[in-house]
Formats: C-alpha cells, sequence, structure tokens
C-alpha cells in the first residue's frame, strides 16, 4: 500500500465538473493499492496517517496529528503510485491491485479513516478525477507498508 499525504488548507475533487468530495484544513491521501495488500496494511496506514504529527503546536513544530487539529481526510484512489517507470516510455501497472480487489480495500481503508477521524471525503473510485488542493506548507510525504 503507498499514499502520497499532503497537508492542505483546502482540497476538492471533482468528476465532471461536479465536486464529490471536499475538505478544508487536513489530510489530502492519494491511495495506491498493491497486489499484495492486506486488511492487516489498512490497519497499519490507518494508524500510522491519524498518528503522524504534521500539523504545527503553539511554537510552530509539528507536533500534532490530524486528530489532535480536529481536521479532515479527502482520500482519492490512485492506482497510478504502483507505475513502474524502470523500462521503456509507458509505466507499468502490473504492481497494482486489479480494481476487484482494490476497491473493497479502498472502502475498507476509507470506513477504518472514518472510524477515527469525523470528516472523511473520497472522490468516485475508478472514475477520470481532477483534484484541486491548496498545500499547507507545503508539507507531502510518501507512506508505504
Amino acid at each position: 500500500m503507498k499514499v502520497v499525504l499532503q497537508r492542505v488548507s483546502h482540497a476538492r475533487v471533482t468528476v465532471g465538473g461536479k465536486t464529490v468530495g471536499e475538505i478544508n484544513s487536513g489530510l489530502l491521501l492519494l491511495v495506491g493499492i498493491g497486489q499484495d495488500d492486506s486488511q492487516e496494511n489498512l490497519s497499519w496506514m490507518t494508524e500510522k496517517i491519524v498518528g503522524l504529527r504534521v500539523f504545527s503546536d503553539d511554537e510552530g513544530r509539528m507536533n500534532r496529528s490530524v486528530v489532535d487539529v480536529q481536521g479532515s481526510i479527502l482520500a482519492v484512489s490512485q492506482f497510478t503510485l504502483y507505475g513502474n517507470t524502470q523500462k521503456g516510455k509507458r509505466p507499468s501497472f502490473v504492481a497494482a491491485a486489479p480494481p476487484d480487489l482494490a476497491r473493497p480495500l479502498f472502502d475498507d481503508f476509507v470506513d477504518l479513516l472514518r472510524l477515527r477521524v469525523p470528516h472523511v471525503a473520497t472522490g468516485v473510485f475508478g472514475a477520470k478525477m481532477s483534484v484541486d488542493l491548496q498545500n499547507d506548507g507545503p508539507v507531502t510525504l510518501v507512506v508505504e507498508r
């Protein structure tokens, strides 16, 4: 499982020009599900993300989590995180989980996040989406399991 995490002051995802998910202060998660991912990966990733101290405390140090600051999460499925560009000019996506495996895992991941964070929005799995964001910091991390 791979997640590109960005601390944002605002983010939204649109499909066909219509906003389907939107948050203010919080985390934008681009989520890639791999061939070998399992419920164990989802649990680990959930705990890692909700516990990461990437928000500033009163002294300006990154010392607070999304839960601590009562932030939101926007999770967007992103199979291209598993694109292998080592050979040729076209990325290979063979390491990405096929949609019939990835969709339920992505949905389960979102459900786990919702148990910990009150406002979790999503895109539309498998759709052509446009993601708009205002990165705060900027803070961008790659989290893998």
